[in-house]
């Protein structure tokens, strides 16, 4: 085998090559492109559920202060009555 014969082989094994590579890198470009569109679409679902969330926040939170003081309302209460009737919560032993 002669020089021009190896540069003949050398150019048909390289341009082989080069299309080897260009068919991966179009499978590797599809494959990042199927991947961007499932992220952005995901991207889409986590925002619609963040706007759900924050409007439920938003009609929780006013009244999160009321329950809060409905709570200290019913711990007065009940710390009262424990005050006042001590043995009428334990049962007695026999």
């Amino acid at each position: 085998m002669d020089k021009s014969d190896l540069a003949f082989w050398m150019t048909v094994v390289g341009t082989a090559c080069w299309g080897a590579c260009f068919g991966w890198m179009q499978r590797i470009s599809n494959e990042q492109k199927t991947l961007l569109d499932q992220l952005r679409e995901q991207g889409k679902r986590i925002e619609k559920l963040s706007r759900i969330e924050h409007d439920l926040i938003k009609e929780v939170h006013p009244q999160v202060g009321e329950i809060k003081e409905g709570m200290d309302e019913m711990m007065a209460v009940v710390k009262e009555t424990s005050e006042n009737n001590p043995g009428s919560d334990k049962k007695k032993k026999t």
